[in-house]
């Protein structure tokens, strides 16, 4: 079981809606959210995670096109 399953709440700073899922900090801190975990994870809620979907987008592609294949 994961963090997100046992009840873990979102770490963006000023929020306290429970978690939808677990990311890398340096990639959340990278697209522009202030969080308060230290560790390797971070717990976001639905909306701060639809807020790192758009703020990521373009740093999502160009990662894919990488591993893309001719």
């Amino acid at each position: 079981m994961g963090v997100v399953s046992k009840g873990a709440k979102c770490n963006v700073d000023g929020c306290d809606k429970d978690g939808a899922r677990s990311l890398n900090t340096t990639k959340v801190e990278n697209a522009g959210l202030r969080v308060n975990s230290a560790g390797k994870k971070t717990v976001l809620c639905k909306e701060h995670y639809k807020e790192y979907k758009k703020e990521s987008k373009d740093d999502r592609e160009l990662e894919r096109a990488r591993y893309d294949r001719f």
